[in-house]
Order: structure tokens, then sequence, then C-alpha cells
């Protein structure tokens, strides 16, 4: 990517190529110091998002990122710097992807009630509904908000004005309750 770039610069320390980089705005400097940690990148992101190709574009990613924020910060240790970026990065990946739980697979246990295939479908999405109508209307909103709506603790914090810990609280306490609910109403 960077190979001809880096024969001419290469002797440039981190701390070097970074000034000259804020000097000049010259993308060959900041191309030259973020090939030497690329593969650091790349680590960092394989290890929070378990996924190759992900990982892959996470290191171009993080190369604009770098463009963007690097002007506005001042660093002293550029790797140090550059691994809390890519963490923070990963991290924000994963709060931003939706739960790896659905609200069907939290009554897992109850799976002759809820197979939802076929034509039970329909029936089941019908207790399901009647279950959802038995919780407090702070425990609906937030699963309905979470589970349906694919949103974040954060955005259901904003959108209710409820704290965040009160949403997980909420959401937590509402899917035990769902689970009590279709156990007791079970069809013999």
């Amino acid at each position: 990517m960077f190979g001809s770039i880096s024969s001419r610069y290469s002797a440039l320390d981190d701390t070097s190529l970074l000034d000259r980089y804020k000097e000049t705005h010259n993308m060959e400097y900041l191309g030259v110091l973020y090939h030497r940690y690329m593969h650091l990148v790349y680590g960092v992101a394989l290890k929070y998002l378990k996924d190759p190709d992900l990982s892959k574009d996470v290191v171009m990613q993080i190369f604009e990122v770098l463009v963007e924020k690097l002007p506005y910060h001042q660093v002293t240790n550029f790797k140090s710097w550059l691994y809390v970026v890519s963490k923070n990065h990963c991290l924000g990946m994963l709060r931003k992807k939706p739960p790896v739980e659905s609200i069907d697979h939290i009554f897992m246990e109850t799976q002759e009630k809820l197979h939802l295939n076929g034509e039970d479908r329909e029936g089941n999405e019908v207790d399901l509904t009647v279950a959802l109508s038995s919780l407090t209307s702070h425990q609906r909103r937030c699963i309905q908000m979470f589970y349906y709506e694919k949103k974040s603790y954060q955005e259901i914090a904003s959108e209710t004005g409820y704290s965040q810990n009160k949403v997980k609280s909420y959401i937590q306490n509402g899917k035990r309750n769902l689970k009590i609910y279709l156990d007791k109403n079970e069809p013999e």
C-alpha cells in the first residue's frame, strides 16, 4: 500500500512523521506512520470483532479516523494513541451491532409453544402479544424498542428519558416476566 513511500521516509521516527504530517497535511507522512502499525490495528480489530474480513475493513476505517482526528489531538505516543482509537472504534461497532439474542431466543425453554415457523407462527405471535401486554408499560416499551426496533440502551434512554440502568433493568425484568407468563400459560 505504501511501499514506495516507506522507503523515502522510513528513517524518520514516529514523532517526526506525525509532526511533518500536522505541519504539511501531506498524507505520505501519515501513510508511512500508519503502515508501521497496521498489523496492530488488525490485531485489535480481530480480538474484539472476531471476524477477519471485518477486521480488514476496520484497518481502512481507522486510517480515515486518523485523518479526521489527528489535526485536533496532541499525540505524544502515536502507537498507544492508535491502540486506544482502534479499541474504541471496535467497541463502538459492537455497541451498534444488533443484539445477538432475539426475542424468540429468550424463550428457548418454551420452544414447543413458540414454534415460529409455518402455520403455528400466527398463534404464537398472538401469545407473545398477550404476554407483552402483561408487562408494565415501562418494561413493554423498553422490550419493544430493544428487540423489535433494534435500538441500543442509549437510544432507548434518550427517547424515553429513563436512565440507561433503568432501561437495562426494565428489559431484564421484562424478559423474566415474559418467560414466567409463557411458562404459566403454556397449553397442556
